[in-house]
């Protein structure tokens, strides 16, 4: 057995000792669980960027190798070899499934993906130019009003039929966001689609005319859904893991992950780089937005370049490129404005010494939002999307928390700098 190592903190005149804790990968951990109560001293954090919340066995990034691993297999490897469904087999359960495993899971996610009949009620609820994903955050919310079976935390198995059925009736409730948005007809699932071209067919079927699923397509959105599945203890999965910790149902968990994830500085980024390349318009106009991101005084900033935890080129990114040249190639767009743009952006950002000192590498978001683009996405449906594919990591952690004998509910402590104590003074007297 190892011998525990400690941290040793000096502080007013005593040593405390604190536990270190190493993890598979990543660097020791300082357990200050007891700190408050020993040295009567919190740690100050913002954003919590040097705090881990929590243990898991679920995801790892090492940002400066530019490393993403879903339960230590590379996400490149997965989006090459593999397929979603494989990967939420994969995230929930820790495994990689068998060939009878993966048949199952296939099989109950695509016979739970039709939503409760009244729950159209819900969408004709909301205003007719509401966006995709106020709609997608109130009905996933409202699926604990017709999923009452689901919804006690303390039962293992309800647990499981809340997952399947969050992962199912996703693609169907943002889909149909998309038809209420642009004034179609909902269209209904079909069990002898694979998950992504299901998605693809729900979205852009029409009952005037036989739509059929291009493989390339629907290979390309199976692998955004995959590289967005889960990215650690980011912003919104930290909001589930949050809520969850209170003991809140599952459906309103996830709620609250897609209403985080709408953030501009989080799920919305795809959205503003896609705007971004647009504003640039052509090749010859790069130069001039390259020389304002230099400018220390200008605002403007170039979407789609530096990431949070990455320091190196985004794992995630290098996957969307190739897709996104097999998406445009296909549909006859290899020669958009936007995508030259893009390219030419990314070859000299990668050879400028400004970004290479900053380390500012394109991202995920970078392409994402031209192939959603080129497919026929608007721009109000790629966050909606990216909560779709994000569900199932959000389950994961969330399921993750809930089977930890150490999870408390979340209480965050503060620095307190407003007025110290002081008595009441009548209003007459003031």
């Amino acid at each position: 057995m190892s011998e525990q190592k400690n941290a040793k903190l000096d502080l007013k005149g005593q040593t405390f000792e604190l536990p270190l804790k190493s993890p598979t990968l990543g660097p020791d951990v300082v357990d200050i669980r007891k700190l408050y109560a020993e040295a009567d001293v919190f740690t100050y954090d913002p954003g919590f960027t040097s705090t881990a919340s929590c243990e898991s066995s679920i995801t790892y990034i090492d940002g400066g190798k530019g490393e993403l691993l879903y339960r230590g297999y590379p996400i490149d490897q997965l989006a090459e070899k593999s397929h979603f469904l494989e990967v939420c087999f994969l995230l929930l359960y820790g495994e990689l499934p068998t060939a009878t495993e993966l048949t199952d899971f296939e099989t109950r996610v695509t016979r739970h993906t039709m939503l409760h009949e009244q729950m159209t009620n819900f969408f004709r609820g909301f205003r007719r130019d509401a966006h995709p994903m106020a709609i997608v955050c109130g009905v996933v919310g409202a699926m604990s009003a017709f999923y009452h079976d689901s919804t006690d935390i303390s039962d293992p198995w309800q647990r499981e039929v809340a997952t399947i059925r969050l992962i199912a009736k996703l693609p169907t409730i943002v889909a149909w966001a998309y038809k209420y948005h642009v004034g179609q007809p909902f269209v209904y699932p079909r069990n002898d689609l694979d998950y992504a071209s299901n998605f693809l067919h729900m979205c852009f079927s029409v009952p005037a005319e036989e739509y059929n699923v291009d493989p390339i397509l629907s290979r390309a959105m199976d692998r955004i859904f995959t590289l967005h599945a889960d990215h650690e203890q980011n912003a919104s999965t930290s909001t589930v893991r949050l809520a969850g910790s209170s003991g809140a149902n599952p459906f309103a968990c996830i709620a609250a992950g897609v209403a985080c994830l709408w953030g501009p500085a989080h799920g919305g980024a795809n959205e503003a780089c896609l705007r971004m390349l647009r504003e640039i318009g052509s090749v010859d106009r790069i130069p001039e937005f390259i020389e304002r991101a230099h400018d220390k005084n200008d605002p403007f900033r170039l979407m789609g370049f530096g990431h949070r935890v990455y320091k190196n080129y985004d794992p995630r990114a290098k996957v969307m490129q190739e897709t996104a040249k097999e998406v445009l190639e296909l549909l006859g767009v290899e020669d958009n404005p936007t995508l030259q743009v893009a390219q030419e952006l990314e070859r000299i950002a990668l050879s400028d010494q400004y970004f290479i000192d900053k380390k500012l590498y394109p991202n995920v978001d970078f392409y994402s939002g031209i192939i959603l683009d080129a497919m026929g996405f608007p721009t109000s449906m790629f966050t909606p999307i990216f909560a779709l594919a994000r569900t199932v990591g959000w389950i994961s952690q969330w399921k993750e928390m809930l089977e930890d004998p150490t999870q408390k509910i979340g209480r965050p402590r503060q620095l307190y700098t407003g007025a110290a104590h002081r008595d009441y003074v009548d209003v007459e007297k003031r």
